[in-house]
């Protein structure tokens, strides 16, 4: 693995990724039909999900009788996803140096993953190894913070990310700036509520982020403190209380230019 990973997913996805599989939300089931009919994703496909975590993105990719192969560096991720997929071909490598051979994939998915390395190496190895009318899916869940308790959380943790990678930031766009191995396609977004306990769906999924969850503990249990008593002042529901916390879904689809 040539790449380093930054710290922020070396120590946090490490130490917490069984929380991260618990916890996380899944994606809306439309993901599926959209694999399927913009990415052309089927039984006699051959896709990468590539920096898949714990395999929270693998279930549809599987409905759609995709030949799939995981790719992940992070060995304590990797071990929750084949507890969780023991049958999914799993690969740990870096995102730039896949050992794969040329033209063999039709599709590579990153799901809640590629702002860790949007880089020009990724994105070459990416044209590499994609058929010549392979296909790129980006995918990321995002806090609908439209909505005012979302938005508080929101404000809470934003001091907190420092230099790590994230979505919102929009620096994962700069790699697709003056280059010609890839054209977008479009852009196409869902919604969702992932439903729960505060703890489960707000609290404790806040301490699975990166940068949080490579803090220690007692600067951790201070946070869940702090998540839960946002909610409560905004909605009155507690720790146990249910609650939908609701997500937009943001589906980017681009397509290899072949050379």
């Amino acid at each position: 693995m040539t790449q380093s990973l930054h710290p922020a997913a070396q120590k946090g996805f490490s130490s917490g990724a069984e929380l991260y599989q618990q916890v996380r939300p899944s994606y809306p089931q439309d993901i599926a039909f959209w694999l399927q009919d913009r990415l052309q994703i089927g039984e006699n496909s051959t896709v990468i999900d590539l920096g898949s975590g714990t395999g929270k993105f693998l279930p549809y990719l599987l409905q759609n009788r995709a030949n799939v192969i995981a790719v992940e560096p992070v060995t304590e991720m990797l071990q929750q996803l084949r507890h969780s997929y023991p049958a999914v071909r799993c690969i740990q490598a870096s995102s730039d140096q896949i050992p794969l051979a040329n033209a063999s994939i039709d599709a590579i998915v990153c799901a809640q993953s590629f702002h860790w390395f949007a880089n020009m190496t990724t994105l070459t190895e990416m044209h590499r190894l994609l058929s010549a009318s392979g296909h790129l899916g980006l995918i990321w869940n995002q806090r609908d913070t439209t909505v005012d308790w979302v938005k508080a959380l929101a404000d809470a943790i934003a001091p907190l990310e420092a230099d790590t990678p994230r979505y919102h930031s929009e620096q994962w766009k700069q790699v697709f700036e003056q280059q010609q191995l890839f054209h977008f396609a479009e852009l196409q977004t869902f919604q969702q509520k992932h439903r729960g306990t505060v703890e489960q769906v707000v609290s404790k999924r806040l301490l699975s982020t990166s940068f949080i969850a490579a803090m220690p503990d007692a600067e951790q249990q201070q946070l869940k403190a702090k998540f839960e008593q946002i909610v409560f002042d905004f909605t009155g529901l507690t720790a146990q209380d249910q609650i939908d916390f609701p997500y937009t879904t943001f589906a980017y689809h681009f397509q290899k230019i072949a050379k």
